[in-house]
């Protein structure tokens, strides 16, 4: 299997950084081949700008429609065009980063600003229908987040103070990596990242050793598909589907 991963943590010899040493020990040892994205390490620019695009600076920029035209005449920034390679060779994808002000670093929001471009990731149509929530155009490929938080566990549970940590990734889970179609595994958290003692690195690195040995056949994520009945013409869930009930839980199929 070929898996790409995405490391978004600015200090290499961190937990991040050990874990990540550790993930590819782990993947390399079963046969797998790795490529990694090192966001901090490559000098990731994370802002969309219209160098991304070659577009004429004499014309207003909108973003969606230039990086689509630009994609479509292969002339977007280099940079991006490296990390669509990636992205094609990749069956799995691992994306690992600390938890920060409840969501991903910029950097990293910075890489699917500005890689996830109109015409590669979003935006395409097949028969009528909008390529999209499970049916994107990165299906058949599997993706899995890797995330380090300073919360303790409780924190980040069902009904701790800081959300649900499920709740929290839903937006990079659901609305990034399952909207482009690829099925989506359930995280691997390591809470406590700021305290942790030798035997927690090692519960840690042998817990992350286990999720990777079934990568590639583990069950997703059971979220609802957008093109698979459970929505009306409005895109809003079937009432007669977890009734009387509103949140992001209401598209895993399990509710």
């Amino acid at each position: 299997m070929n898996v790409l991963w995405i490391f978004a943590h600015p200090e290499r010899h961190s937990l991040s950084g050990a874990l990540r040493d550790e993930g590819h020990r782990v993947l390399e040892g079963l046969g797998h081949e790795v490529r990694t994205s090192d966001l901090y390490g490559m000098g990731w620019n994370p802002v969309v700008d219209g160098d991304d695009f070659a577009h004429d600076p004499g014309q207003r920029l909108i973003v969606g429609a230039a990086s689509q035209e630009a994609h479509a005449r292969g002339t977007l920034s280099e940079d991006i065009r490296a990390e669509h390679e990636k992205l094609r060779w990749a069956d799995a994808v691992v994306l690992q980063f600390p938890l920060w002000w409840y969501g991903m670093p910029a950097i990293l929001k910075g890489w699917f600003d500005r890689v996830f471009v109109k015409g590669f990731a979003y935006g395409v149509v097949d028969g009528g229908r909008t390529l999209r929530y499970g049916d994107g155009v990165l299906r058949g490929k599997r993706a899995m987040a890797v995330v380090t938080a300073g919360a303790p566990a409780p924190t980040i549970g069902p009904r701790g103070v800081n959300g649900d940590i499920d709740e929290l990734l839903f937006p990079l889970q659901h609305g990034a990596l399952f909207y482009t179609g690829m099925a989506v595994l359930p995280p691997f958290v390591v809470p406590g990242a700021d305290r942790v003692s030798p035997a927690d690195y090692a519960c840690a690195a042998a817990g992350l050793g286990e999720r990777l040995r079934t990568l590639g056949t583990a069950e997703p994520i059971p979220f609802r598909h957008q093109n698979g009945g459970d929505y009306d013409d409005r895109l809003v869930l079937r009432p007669e589907l977890a009734p009387d009930r509103t949140g992001v839980r209401v598209h895993y199929a399990e509710s």
